[in-house]
Protein backbone atom coordinates (compact mmCIF):
# COMPACT_ATOMS: atom_id res chain seq x y z
CA UNK A 1 0.00 0.00 0.00
CA UNK A 2 1.53 3.29 -1.07
CA UNK A 3 -1.21 5.80 -0.29
CA UNK A 4 -1.24 7.75 2.94
CA UNK A 5 -3.59 6.21 5.44
CA UNK A 6 -5.36 7.67 8.43
CA UNK A 7 -3.52 7.30 11.71
CA UNK A 8 -4.00 4.40 14.05
CA UNK A 9 -4.61 4.42 17.76
CA UNK A 10 -1.87 2.77 19.86
CA UNK A 11 -0.25 0.35 19.49
CA UNK A 12 -0.74 0.64 15.72
CA UNK A 13 0.52 4.22 15.40
CA UNK A 14 4.11 3.07 15.58
CA UNK A 15 4.19 0.06 13.36
CA UNK A 16 5.37 1.47 10.06
CA UNK A 17 6.39 4.87 8.66
CA UNK A 18 3.79 4.57 5.93
CA UNK A 19 1.15 4.84 8.63
CA UNK A 20 2.66 8.07 9.95
CA UNK A 21 0.37 11.02 9.37
CA UNK A 22 2.07 13.86 7.49
CA UNK A 23 -0.44 16.34 8.83
CA UNK A 24 0.85 16.06 12.37
CA UNK A 25 2.05 19.30 13.96
CA UNK A 26 5.54 19.59 15.48
CA UNK A 27 4.23 18.50 18.85
CA UNK A 28 3.00 15.27 17.33
CA UNK A 29 -0.72 16.06 17.68
CA UNK A 30 -2.67 14.29 14.96
CA UNK A 31 -5.40 16.38 13.41
CA UNK A 32 -7.04 13.54 11.54
CA UNK A 33 -9.55 11.02 12.73
CA UNK A 34 -7.97 7.92 14.31
CA UNK A 35 -10.47 5.67 12.54
CA UNK A 36 -8.98 3.13 10.13
CA UNK A 37 -10.94 0.97 7.76
CA UNK A 38 -10.97 -2.80 8.38
CA UNK A 39 -9.55 -3.34 4.87
CA UNK A 40 -6.45 -1.29 5.68
CA UNK A 41 -5.95 -3.20 8.94
CA UNK A 42 -6.21 -6.56 7.15
CA UNK A 43 -3.74 -5.46 4.47
CA UNK A 44 -1.28 -4.20 7.06
CA UNK A 45 -1.50 -7.43 9.06
CA UNK A 46 -0.87 -9.47 5.89
CA UNK A 47 2.17 -7.31 5.16
CA UNK A 48 3.53 -7.80 8.68
CA UNK A 49 3.10 -11.57 8.52
CA UNK A 50 4.78 -12.11 5.14
CA UNK A 51 7.77 -14.45 5.36
CA UNK A 52 11.01 -12.93 4.06
CA UNK A 53 12.31 -16.48 3.71
CA UNK A 54 10.37 -19.54 4.84
CA UNK A 55 13.37 -21.46 6.18
CA UNK A 56 14.96 -18.39 7.75
CA UNK A 57 11.75 -17.39 9.55
CA UNK A 58 11.22 -20.95 10.76
CA UNK A 59 14.79 -21.03 11.99
CA UNK A 60 14.41 -17.65 13.70
CA UNK A 61 11.35 -18.87 15.58
CA UNK A 62 13.62 -21.29 17.48
CA UNK A 63 15.95 -18.52 18.66
CA UNK A 64 14.00 -17.70 21.82
CA UNK A 65 13.29 -21.23 23.06
CA UNK A 66 16.51 -21.39 25.06
CA UNK A 67 14.92 -18.90 27.46
CA UNK A 68 11.28 -19.91 27.19
CA UNK A 69 11.45 -23.67 27.75
CA UNK A 70 13.65 -23.79 30.91
CA UNK A 71 11.57 -21.19 32.78
CA UNK A 72 8.20 -22.65 31.78
CA UNK A 73 9.41 -26.17 32.55
CA UNK A 74 10.78 -25.11 35.96
CA UNK A 75 7.51 -23.44 36.98
CA UNK A 76 5.49 -26.40 35.72
CA UNK A 77 7.54 -28.89 37.72
CA UNK A 78 7.99 -26.75 40.84
CA UNK A 79 4.66 -24.91 41.08
CA UNK A 80 2.25 -26.98 38.97
CA UNK A 81 1.85 -24.22 36.39
CA UNK A 82 -0.75 -25.25 33.80
CA UNK A 83 1.49 -25.77 30.77
CA UNK A 84 -1.43 -26.22 28.36
CA UNK A 85 -3.02 -22.89 29.34
CA UNK A 86 0.34 -21.12 29.16
CA UNK A 87 1.01 -22.50 25.68
CA UNK A 88 -2.41 -21.36 24.45
CA UNK A 89 -2.07 -17.81 25.78
CA UNK A 90 1.57 -17.32 24.80
CA UNK A 91 0.74 -18.71 21.36
CA UNK A 92 -1.96 -16.06 20.95
CA UNK A 93 0.43 -13.39 22.24
CA UNK A 94 3.08 -14.43 19.69
CA UNK A 95 0.66 -14.30 16.78
CA UNK A 96 -0.87 -10.95 17.75
CA UNK A 97 2.46 -9.18 18.39
CA UNK A 98 3.83 -10.48 15.09
CA UNK A 99 0.76 -9.13 13.30
CA UNK A 100 0.98 -5.75 15.03
CA UNK A 101 4.69 -4.99 14.79
CA UNK A 102 5.89 -6.85 11.71
CA UNK A 103 9.17 -7.78 13.45
CA UNK A 104 10.12 -10.94 15.42
CA UNK A 105 8.88 -9.42 18.70
CA UNK A 106 9.42 -12.13 21.34
CA UNK A 107 7.11 -13.26 24.12
CA UNK A 108 9.14 -14.32 27.16
CA UNK A 109 8.33 -15.28 30.75
CA UNK A 110 8.82 -12.55 33.36
CA UNK A 111 12.12 -13.78 34.76
CA UNK A 112 12.15 -12.04 38.13
CA UNK A 113 8.67 -13.28 39.04
CA UNK A 114 9.63 -16.79 37.91
CA UNK A 115 12.82 -16.69 39.99
CA UNK A 116 10.91 -15.66 43.12
CA UNK A 117 8.33 -18.40 42.57
CA UNK A 118 10.94 -21.13 42.11
CA UNK A 119 13.05 -20.08 45.11
CA UNK A 120 10.18 -19.31 47.53
CA UNK A 121 7.97 -22.26 48.60
CA UNK A 122 5.15 -19.97 49.79
CA UNK A 123 4.98 -18.07 46.51
CA UNK A 124 2.43 -20.13 44.59
CA UNK A 125 0.44 -19.76 41.37
CA UNK A 126 -2.04 -17.21 42.84
CA UNK A 127 0.89 -15.00 43.89
CA UNK A 128 2.54 -15.44 40.48
CA UNK A 129 -0.62 -14.36 38.68
CA UNK A 130 -1.20 -11.45 41.07
CA UNK A 131 2.35 -10.24 40.40
CA UNK A 132 1.80 -10.51 36.64
CA UNK A 133 -1.51 -8.61 36.76
CA UNK A 134 -0.04 -5.81 38.89
CA UNK A 135 3.04 -5.49 36.67
CA UNK A 136 0.92 -5.54 33.53
CA UNK A 137 -1.46 -2.94 34.92
CA UNK A 138 1.34 -0.52 35.77
CA UNK A 139 2.99 -0.94 32.36
CA UNK A 140 -0.35 -0.41 30.61
CA UNK A 141 -0.92 2.82 32.54
CA UNK A 142 2.60 4.04 31.73
CA UNK A 143 1.87 3.41 28.06
CA UNK A 144 -1.61 4.94 27.96
CA UNK A 145 -0.53 8.11 29.77
CA UNK A 146 2.55 8.60 27.57
CA UNK A 147 4.93 8.40 30.53
CA UNK A 148 6.79 5.44 29.03
CA UNK A 149 7.57 7.53 25.93
CA UNK A 150 9.03 10.23 28.17
CA UNK A 151 11.13 7.66 30.04
CA UNK A 152 12.40 6.27 26.73
CA UNK A 153 13.50 9.74 25.57
CA UNK A 154 15.26 10.60 28.81
CA UNK A 155 17.39 7.45 29.19
CA UNK A 156 20.82 7.96 27.52
CA UNK A 157 21.91 5.44 24.91
CA UNK A 158 25.01 4.24 26.87
CA UNK A 159 22.75 3.26 29.77
CA UNK A 160 20.48 1.30 27.41
CA UNK A 161 23.53 -0.40 25.94
CA UNK A 162 24.71 -1.25 29.45
CA UNK A 163 21.40 -2.98 30.22
CA UNK A 164 21.56 -4.86 26.90
CA UNK A 165 25.16 -5.95 27.50
CA UNK A 166 24.37 -7.08 31.04
CA UNK A 167 21.32 -9.07 29.91
CA UNK A 168 23.22 -10.61 27.01
CA UNK A 169 26.15 -11.66 29.21
CA UNK A 170 23.73 -12.97 31.84
CA UNK A 171 22.07 -15.15 29.20
CA UNK A 172 25.43 -16.35 27.93
CA UNK A 173 26.67 -17.27 31.43
CA UNK A 174 23.42 -19.08 32.19
CA UNK A 175 23.80 -20.93 28.89
CA UNK A 176 27.32 -22.05 29.78
CA UNK A 177 25.96 -23.32 33.12
CA UNK A 178 23.29 -25.31 31.24
CA UNK A 179 25.96 -26.79 28.98
CA UNK A 180 28.50 -27.65 31.70
CA UNK A 181 26.29 -28.90 34.54
CA UNK A 182 23.21 -31.07 34.96
CA UNK A 183 20.15 -28.98 35.87
CA UNK A 184 17.30 -29.70 38.25
CA UNK A 185 14.73 -27.14 37.09
CA UNK A 186 12.15 -28.16 39.68
CA UNK A 187 14.51 -27.04 42.48
CA UNK A 188 16.48 -24.49 40.44
CA UNK A 189 19.74 -26.23 41.35
CA UNK A 190 22.64 -27.90 39.59
CA UNK A 191 23.19 -31.63 40.01
CA UNK A 192 26.88 -32.07 39.26
CA UNK A 193 29.03 -31.79 36.16
CA UNK A 194 27.66 -33.03 32.86
CA UNK A 195 29.24 -36.17 31.40
CA UNK A 196 31.06 -35.91 28.10
CA UNK A 197 29.10 -38.66 26.38
CA UNK A 198 25.41 -39.46 26.30
CA UNK A 199 22.20 -38.12 24.79
CA UNK A 200 22.62 -34.94 26.83
CA UNK A 201 26.39 -34.97 27.08
CA UNK A 202 28.91 -32.17 26.86
CA UNK A 203 30.19 -33.43 23.50
CA UNK A 204 26.72 -33.11 21.97
CA UNK A 205 26.49 -29.46 23.08
CA UNK A 206 29.92 -28.67 21.66
CA UNK A 207 29.00 -30.25 18.32
CA UNK A 208 25.76 -28.23 18.19
CA UNK A 209 27.64 -25.00 18.96
CA UNK A 210 30.21 -25.71 16.24
CA UNK A 211 27.41 -26.47 13.79
CA UNK A 212 25.78 -23.08 14.44
CA UNK A 213 29.09 -21.25 13.99
CA UNK A 214 29.78 -23.04 10.71
CA UNK A 215 26.30 -22.29 9.36
CA UNK A 216 25.65 -18.81 10.74
CA UNK A 217 29.14 -17.46 11.25
CA UNK A 218 29.08 -14.17 13.16
CA UNK A 219 25.56 -13.51 11.94
CA UNK A 220 26.58 -10.62 9.67
CA UNK A 221 24.46 -10.56 6.53
CA UNK A 222 27.33 -8.85 4.65
CA UNK A 223 29.50 -11.94 5.11
CA UNK A 224 27.77 -13.71 2.23
CA UNK A 225 28.35 -10.78 -0.15
CA UNK A 226 32.02 -10.53 0.80
CA UNK A 227 32.36 -14.28 0.44
CA UNK A 228 30.88 -14.21 -3.06
CA UNK A 229 33.14 -11.36 -4.15
CA UNK A 230 36.29 -13.09 -2.91
CA UNK A 231 35.54 -16.55 -4.27
CA UNK A 232 34.38 -15.99 -7.84
CA UNK A 233 37.13 -18.25 -9.12
CA UNK A 234 35.42 -21.33 -7.73
CA UNK A 235 31.70 -21.55 -8.40
CA UNK A 236 31.34 -24.89 -6.66
CA UNK A 237 32.83 -23.41 -3.51
CA UNK A 238 30.39 -20.50 -3.60
CA UNK A 239 27.47 -22.87 -4.05
CA UNK A 240 28.62 -25.07 -1.19
CA UNK A 241 28.97 -22.10 1.17
CA UNK A 242 25.62 -20.71 0.08
CA UNK A 243 23.93 -24.05 0.69
CA UNK A 244 25.53 -24.37 4.12
CA UNK A 245 24.53 -20.81 5.05
CA UNK A 246 20.92 -21.52 4.03
CA UNK A 247 20.54 -24.40 6.51
CA UNK A 248 18.05 -23.70 9.34
CA UNK A 249 20.60 -24.42 12.08
CA UNK A 250 18.44 -23.60 15.12
CA UNK A 251 15.49 -25.59 13.77
CA UNK A 252 17.70 -28.59 13.03
CA UNK A 253 19.17 -28.49 16.54
CA UNK A 254 15.75 -28.12 18.15
CA UNK A 255 14.42 -31.03 16.07
CA UNK A 256 17.42 -33.08 17.17
CA UNK A 257 16.55 -32.22 20.78
CA UNK A 258 12.96 -33.41 20.31
CA UNK A 259 14.16 -36.71 18.83
CA UNK A 260 16.63 -37.22 21.68
CA UNK A 261 13.90 -36.37 24.23
CA UNK A 262 11.68 -39.10 22.77
CA UNK A 263 14.57 -41.57 22.87
CA UNK A 264 15.43 -40.64 26.47
CA UNK A 265 11.83 -40.88 27.67
CA UNK A 266 9.76 -43.18 25.44
CA UNK A 267 7.18 -43.60 28.22
CA UNK A 268 6.46 -39.87 28.04
CA UNK A 269 5.06 -40.27 24.53
CA UNK A 270 2.79 -43.09 25.66
CA UNK A 271 1.50 -40.86 28.45
CA UNK A 272 0.22 -38.16 26.11
CA UNK A 273 -3.37 -37.13 26.75
CA UNK A 274 -5.09 -35.44 23.85
CA UNK A 275 -7.13 -32.31 24.40
CA UNK A 276 -6.56 -28.89 25.98
CA UNK A 277 -6.40 -28.16 29.67
CA UNK A 278 -9.55 -26.83 31.27
CA UNK A 279 -9.13 -23.07 31.58
CA UNK A 280 -10.41 -21.67 34.87
CA UNK A 281 -10.18 -18.30 36.60
CA UNK A 282 -7.41 -18.29 39.22
CA UNK A 283 -8.67 -17.46 42.72
CA UNK A 284 -6.44 -14.75 44.21
CA UNK A 285 -6.84 -13.91 47.89
CA UNK A 286 -5.97 -10.58 49.53
CA UNK A 287 -2.83 -12.18 50.95
CA UNK A 288 -1.82 -13.37 47.46
CA UNK A 289 -2.30 -9.87 46.04
CA UNK A 290 -0.09 -8.43 48.76
CA UNK A 291 2.63 -11.07 48.42
CA UNK A 292 2.51 -10.95 44.63
CA UNK A 293 2.97 -7.19 44.54
CA UNK A 294 5.70 -6.95 47.19
CA UNK A 295 7.76 -10.00 46.24
CA UNK A 296 6.94 -10.22 42.53
CA UNK A 297 5.91 -6.89 41.02
CA UNK A 298 8.40 -4.62 42.79
CA UNK A 299 11.54 -6.51 41.65
CA UNK A 300 10.05 -7.29 38.21
CA UNK A 301 8.91 -3.77 37.27
CA UNK A 302 12.37 -2.19 36.73
CA UNK A 303 13.44 -5.16 34.62
CA UNK A 304 10.25 -4.95 32.54
CA UNK A 305 10.61 -1.21 31.96
CA UNK A 306 14.30 -1.38 31.08
CA UNK A 307 14.66 -4.67 29.20
CA UNK A 308 11.13 -5.48 28.03
CA UNK A 309 10.30 -1.98 26.79
CA UNK A 310 13.23 0.45 26.56
CA UNK A 311 15.90 -2.03 25.38
CA UNK A 312 13.46 -3.81 23.06
CA UNK A 313 12.48 -0.56 21.35
CA UNK A 314 16.10 0.49 20.91
CA UNK A 315 17.16 -2.90 19.60
CA UNK A 316 14.19 -2.99 17.22
CA UNK A 317 15.22 0.42 15.87
CA UNK A 318 18.80 -0.84 15.40
CA UNK A 319 17.77 -4.03 13.60
CA UNK A 320 14.71 -2.74 11.75
CA UNK A 321 15.14 1.02 11.15
CA UNK A 322 12.21 1.02 8.73
CA UNK A 323 9.88 -0.05 11.56
CA UNK A 324 8.91 2.49 14.20
CA UNK A 325 8.25 0.41 17.32
CA UNK A 326 7.41 2.85 20.12
CA UNK A 327 7.82 2.53 23.86
CA UNK A 328 4.15 3.44 24.22
CA UNK A 329 2.89 0.55 22.12
CA UNK A 330 5.29 -2.03 23.58
CA UNK A 331 4.37 -1.00 27.13
CA UNK A 332 0.68 -1.34 26.29
CA UNK A 333 0.99 -4.77 24.66
CA UNK A 334 2.99 -6.11 27.61
CA UNK A 335 0.35 -4.74 29.94
CA UNK A 336 -2.58 -6.17 28.00
CA UNK A 337 -1.00 -9.64 27.76
CA UNK A 338 -0.87 -9.94 31.52
CA UNK A 339 -4.13 -8.15 32.28
CA UNK A 340 -5.87 -10.84 30.20
CA UNK A 341 -3.92 -14.11 30.51
CA UNK A 342 -2.89 -14.07 34.16
CA UNK A 343 -6.50 -14.25 35.35
CA UNK A 344 -6.72 -17.70 33.73
CA UNK A 345 -3.36 -19.10 34.81
CA UNK A 346 -1.28 -18.05 31.82
CA UNK A 347 2.35 -17.39 32.78
CA UNK A 348 3.19 -13.65 33.21
CA UNK A 349 4.92 -12.61 30.00
CA UNK A 350 6.73 -9.67 28.50
CA UNK A 351 8.83 -8.81 25.47
CA UNK A 352 12.60 -9.09 25.78
CA UNK A 353 15.66 -7.74 23.99
CA UNK A 354 17.38 -11.12 24.33
CA UNK A 355 14.56 -12.93 22.58
CA UNK A 356 14.52 -10.40 19.75
CA UNK A 357 18.30 -10.69 19.34
CA UNK A 358 18.11 -14.50 19.35
CA UNK A 359 15.36 -14.66 16.75
CA UNK A 360 17.20 -12.14 14.57
CA UNK A 361 20.44 -14.11 14.97
CA UNK A 362 18.86 -17.22 13.48
CA UNK A 363 17.06 -15.50 10.60
CA UNK A 364 13.83 -13.96 11.92
CA UNK A 365 13.05 -10.82 9.92
CA UNK A 366 9.27 -10.38 10.03
CA UNK A 367 6.23 -10.81 12.23
CA UNK A 368 5.64 -14.12 10.48
CA UNK A 369 8.53 -15.59 12.48
CA UNK A 370 6.85 -15.23 15.87
CA UNK A 371 3.37 -15.81 14.40
CA UNK A 372 4.55 -19.22 13.22
CA UNK A 373 5.90 -19.97 16.69
CA UNK A 374 2.59 -18.82 18.15
CA UNK A 375 0.59 -21.17 15.95
CA UNK A 376 2.86 -24.06 16.99
CA UNK A 377 2.36 -23.26 20.70
CA UNK A 378 -1.38 -22.89 20.21
CA UNK A 379 -1.68 -26.24 18.43
CA UNK A 380 0.42 -28.02 21.08
CA UNK A 381 -1.61 -26.42 23.86
CA UNK A 382 -4.93 -27.43 22.28
CA UNK A 383 -3.87 -30.95 21.22
CA UNK A 384 -1.57 -32.13 24.04
CA UNK A 385 -2.19 -29.67 26.87
CA UNK A 386 -0.17 -30.15 30.04
CA UNK A 387 0.86 -33.70 29.12
CA UNK A 388 3.59 -32.14 26.96
CA UNK A 389 5.61 -31.47 30.12
CA UNK A 390 6.65 -35.14 30.22
CA UNK A 391 8.53 -34.84 26.94
CA UNK A 392 9.96 -31.39 27.77
CA UNK A 393 11.39 -32.82 30.98
CA UNK A 394 13.49 -35.17 28.82
CA UNK A 395 14.67 -32.45 26.40
CA UNK A 396 18.51 -32.16 26.40
CA UNK A 397 19.26 -29.12 28.52
CA UNK A 398 22.69 -28.74 26.93
CA UNK A 399 21.03 -28.21 23.55
CA UNK A 400 18.82 -25.48 25.04
CA UNK A 401 21.97 -23.95 26.48
CA UNK A 402 23.53 -23.70 23.04
CA UNK A 403 20.51 -21.81 21.66
CA UNK A 404 20.50 -19.49 24.67
CA UNK A 405 24.25 -18.90 24.36
CA UNK A 406 24.04 -17.47 20.86
CA UNK A 407 20.93 -15.44 21.71
CA UNK A 408 22.81 -13.83 24.61
CA UNK A 409 25.92 -13.14 22.55
CA UNK A 410 23.83 -11.54 19.78
CA UNK A 411 22.24 -9.20 22.33
CA UNK A 412 25.61 -8.33 23.88
CA UNK A 413 27.12 -7.57 20.46
CA UNK A 414 24.55 -4.78 19.98
CA UNK A 415 26.54 -2.66 22.44
CA UNK A 416 29.53 -2.42 20.10
CA UNK A 417 28.51 1.03 18.80
CA UNK A 418 29.84 2.90 21.85
CA UNK A 419 32.60 4.85 20.12
CA UNK A 420 33.92 7.13 22.88
CA UNK A 421 35.57 6.34 26.22
CA UNK A 422 32.89 8.37 27.98
CA UNK A 423 30.07 6.28 26.49
CA UNK A 424 31.95 3.05 27.14
CA UNK A 425 32.57 4.03 30.77
CA UNK A 426 28.85 4.61 31.41
CA UNK A 427 27.92 1.39 29.62
CA UNK A 428 30.47 -0.80 31.42
CA UNK A 429 29.68 0.56 34.90
CA UNK A 430 25.98 -0.05 34.25
CA UNK A 431 26.79 -3.57 33.04
CA UNK A 432 29.14 -4.45 35.91
CA UNK A 433 26.72 -3.31 38.62
CA UNK A 434 23.81 -5.07 36.92
CA UNK A 435 25.71 -8.36 36.77
CA UNK A 436 27.36 -8.30 40.18
CA UNK A 437 24.31 -6.94 41.97
CA UNK A 438 21.92 -9.10 39.93
CA UNK A 439 19.75 -6.01 39.57
CA UNK A 440 19.06 -4.14 36.35
CA UNK A 441 17.52 -1.33 38.41
CA UNK A 442 20.72 -0.82 40.44
CA UNK A 443 22.85 -0.90 37.31
CA UNK A 444 20.52 1.58 35.64
CA UNK A 445 20.73 3.96 38.61
CA UNK A 446 24.55 3.83 38.67
CA UNK A 447 24.70 4.37 34.91
CA UNK A 448 22.47 7.45 35.15
CA UNK A 449 24.59 8.89 37.98
CA UNK A 450 27.86 8.36 36.07
CA UNK A 451 26.35 9.86 32.91
CA UNK A 452 25.19 12.93 34.89
CA UNK A 453 28.60 13.43 36.54
CA UNK A 454 30.42 13.15 33.21
CA UNK A 455 28.10 15.69 31.62
CA UNK A 456 28.44 17.96 34.66
CA UNK A 457 32.20 18.13 34.09
CA UNK A 458 31.54 19.67 30.67
CA UNK A 459 28.72 21.98 31.68
CA UNK A 460 28.97 25.38 30.00
CA UNK A 461 27.31 28.65 30.88
CA UNK A 462 23.93 29.10 29.22
CA UNK A 463 23.86 25.50 27.99
CA UNK A 464 20.37 24.10 27.41
CA UNK A 465 19.10 20.99 29.19
CA UNK A 466 18.84 19.07 25.91
CA UNK A 467 22.43 19.85 24.95
CA UNK A 468 23.65 19.05 28.46
CA UNK A 469 21.93 15.65 28.74
CA UNK A 470 22.05 14.41 25.14
CA UNK A 471 25.52 15.58 24.05
CA UNK A 472 23.89 18.05 21.72
CA UNK A 473 21.73 15.36 20.07
CA UNK A 474 18.37 15.29 21.91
Amino acid sequence: MQQTLPSLSPPFTTMDPQFQNPSQDPAGTDRRSPILSPLHVVQKVKQNLIFKSKWAELNGAMGDLGTYIPIVLALTLAKNLDLGTTLIFTGVYNFVTGAIYGVPMPVQPMKSIAAVAISNPSFGIPEVMAAGICTGGILFLLGVTGLMKLVYKLIPLPVVRGIQLAQGLSFAMTAVKYIRTVQNFAKSKTAGDRHWLGLDGLLLSIICACFIIIVNGAGDENDDCEMNDSSRSGSWRRKLRKNIASLPSAFIIFLLGVILAIIRGPKAVKGFKFGPSSIEVVKISKHSWKEGFIKGTIPQLPLSVLNSVIAVCKLSTDLFPEKDVSATSVSMTVGLMNLVGCWFGGLPCCHGAGGLAGQYKFGGRSGGCVALLGVAKLVLGLVLGSSLVKILDQFPVGVLGVLLLFAGIELAICSRDMNTKEESLVMLICTAVSLVGSSAALGFFCGIVVHFLLRLRKLEKGQSWATFWYHGNP
